[in-house]
C-alpha cells in the first residue's frame, strides 16, 4: 500500500502488512523505479490495517490533517525470509502492485532513529526515465485526483469517515 498524502509537507506513506500491523514509512519524495535512486524512507509508528484503505480529507487540526489518496496497492512477497529482518534493518521483497513492481530493498541508513533507505531492484520493471510520482497523479482504487477529493470533500461538507486510530 502507497497513499499520496498532501499534508503540510506533501509526501508518500509506503506500508507493508506484517500480521495485523501496517509497518509504515513516509517517503518524502515518492518512491522511484530508478534503482540509482536512494529514497530517504522515515519510519513512523505502525497503522492498523482498517487505514489500508482510507481515502479522503483528514479535517484540520487532527494528526495527519490534509488529503489522502490511494497512490498504489498490492501484494508483496518477503525474499529473505530467514528470522526479522525489519529488526535487524534489512528487508528485500518483490512488490506485486499496480504502479510498484519488482524486486525492491528497505535498508536501514543510521544506526539510531527510523531512517531507512528504499531501493529499487536493478530488474525487468526498472525505469530510468521516468519519475512515477509524476506520471501517475490518480487514486488506483477511484481514478480521482487529488483536486477531485478536496472538491468532493468541500461539496460534502464536514463528512469525514476515517480510521479509528493513524
Amino acid at each position: 500500500m502507497v497513499q499520496r498524502h498532501d499534508a503540510s509537507q506533501n509526501h508518500f506513506d509506503f506500508r507493508l502488512q506484517v500480521g495485523d500491523m501496517m509497518k509504515s514509512w513516509v517517503l518524502p519524495k515518492g518512491p522511484s523505479a530508478d534503482p540509482k535512486d536512494k529514497r530517504l524512507a522515515i519510519e513512523v509508528e505502525d497503522h492498523s490495517l482498517d487505514y489500508s484503505y482510507f481515502e479522503g480529507v483528514i479535517p484540520q487540526g487532527q494528526y495527519g490533517s490534509g488529503v489522502v489518496l490511494i497512490w498504489d496497492e498490492g501484494c508483496y512477497q518477503r525474499l529473505d525470509t530467514s528470522g526479522d529482518k525489519l529488526s535487524t534493518g534489512y528487508i528485500t521483497f518483490c512488490l506485486q502492485g499496480q504502479r510498484l513492481r519488482g524486486r525492491w530493498t528497505l535498508v536501514k541508513w543510521r544506526e539510531k532513529g527510523g531512517d531507512w533507505l528504499l531501493i529499487k531492484g536493478d530488474d525487468e520493471w526498472a525505469n530510468r526515465e521516468s519519475d512515477l510520482t509524476e506520471i501517475y497523479q490518480s487514486s488506483v482504487i477511484t481514478g480521482r485526483t487529488v483536486a477531485d477529493i478536496k472538491q468532493e470533500e468541500e461539496k460534502e461538507g464536514d463528512s469525514f469517515v476515517g480510521p479509528s486510530s493513524t
